[in-house]
């Protein structure tokens, strides 16, 4: 392992992992020659529960697409120009092998376009076991809770009987004691990330959005435990002061929980004068808000739970946890724990969930009189200049205009390819 003593070490070697489009990490850890009967799990965005497969002796590795670092072209072939990009991506590294080392392959139901994609994966990996893992929009215990815990045991001996020999049988006793410990160490990853969001929160300056994007990426890709020690290296890190403070705007950014932005949008928004303090980036690493118990005699029935109750909000639920408000109340709530002052909606084109929730929300977050922009992407976009101009603008905006003037809506911009 690389030495990790700087944070510019800790972040290049995250950046390597994240952006490694052979999952090269994963790979070497499924190999291991001191190690039997491990196996690889790909999973689409946004949100599956990574503590079953862990326990299962599997990891779980996040299918983010190519971003800006492949070009597509058997991918386009694959689907209408007038859906998102995500797919394409993910269907050109399939083609070119990336996947060839995976044994399973979970497509949570985000939309249309990941239900169709799980399709086309039956045929491009008939070898492997592939599931579309439809996440309920009924929060009621007896009708969603039942339903998604029926959803997961069907998933659970699917995989089994796709691995045979691989999987051993254990035990009821030792299988509760696997599945808590594997919720100890997410509850663990959930807890650090959240301390490094707080941090950032105060000094966000110190760790830019880029690099803390890099972190939470390569995290999909790696073992937990592995991520874990990365998180504490990296907050310790950041208790000492560095970088330099700017005149910024704090925002959070919200709409790309699903396809995700190119490195570069982040960037652009950072140079235009603004410090991203929260987004839903990797959504899925952060989906439970607070911990799972870890010490129940029933831990599926604990990730169940902490599904209904305690599930973060999005564009691909219709309201989750609804006692926890609405999702205009959340994000305002969001805004005002984060102590921005604006939303910069950013969205992928033709990604119908988050543009279908956008208007909604920005008209429900500008009547909290919290100021808003709109943007779209593509993630391989690669030309940020109008963005940058209006982004920029509004932060200026925010910076020169007192609160008495009330909220200034800026109209989305589109860049595609």
């Amino acid at each position: 392992m690389d030495d990790r003593s700087s944070l510019d070490a800790l972040i290049s070697e995250c950046e390597r992992v994240a952006f490694d489009l052979q999952f090269a990490r994963a790979k070497d850890w499924k190999h291991d020659p001191a190690a039997s009967g491990r196996w690889i799990a790909g999973y689409l965005p946004i949100y599956i529960p990574r503590e079953i497969i862990h326990a299962m002796g599997g990891l779980p590795v996040g299918i983010m697409g190519t971003g800006d670092r492949m070009q597509i072209i058997k991918g386009d072939a694959y689907y209408q120009s007038y859906i998102c990009h995500l797919p394409r991506g993910v269907v050109e590294l399939a083609l070119a092998g990336a996947f060839d080392e995976f044994d399973v392959f979970l497509f949570p139901s985000i939309c249309d376009v990941i239900r169709n994609l799980s399709g086309m994966f039956q045929i491009f990996r008939p070898s492997a076991y592939v599931k579309y893992l439809d996440l309920p929009q009924n929060f009621s215990p007896g009708v969603g809770g039942t339903f998604y815990r029926h959803d997961l045991e069907n998933t659970m001996d699917g995989i089994r009987r796709h691995l045979g020999d691989t999987l051993k049988h254990v035990p009821r006793g030792e299988w509760v004691a696997r599945l808590n410990y594997s919720i100890h160490l997410y509850n663990e990853n959930r807890r650090r990330i959240e301390r490094i969001v707080e941090l950032r929160q105060e000094f966000p300056w110190r760790l830019s959005a880029v690099d803390w994007y890099h972190v939470l990426r390569a995290g999909l890709a790696m073992p937990v435990e592995e991520h874990n020690n990365i998180l504490y290296e990296l907050e310790g890190l950041l208790q000492e002061e560095r970088g330099r403070k700017l005149d910024n705007i704090r925002v959070v950014v919200s709409g790309a929980f699903c396809e995700q932005p190119p490195v570069g949008l982040i960037k652009t928004i950072e140079m235009a004068g603004c410090y991203i303090v929260d987004d839903d980036f990797m959504l899925g690493s952060r989906w439970i808000e607070g911990d799972i118990p870890d010490d129940t005699d029933d831990p599926l029935g604990a990730i169940v739970t902490a599904y209904l109750d305690h599930s973060t909000f999005s564009a691909s639920l219709y309201e989750a946890a609804p006692a926890s408000g609405t999702k205009v109340e959340r994000l305002a709530e969001l805004v005002r724990k984060r102590k921005a002052d604006g939303v910069i909606f950013a969205s992928a084109s033709f990604c119908d969930p988050a543009l279908l929730d956008r208007p909604e929300l920005q008209l429900g977050i500008e009547r909290a009189e919290i100021r808003t922009i709109g943007v779209q992407y593509s993630e391989h976009t690669g030309q940020f200049k109008s963005i940058k101009e209006e982004v920029g603008a509004f932060s200026d905006s925010i910076k020169l205009w007192d609160s008495e003037s009330g909220t200034h809506t800026w109209l989305p911009t589109v860049l595609e390819g």
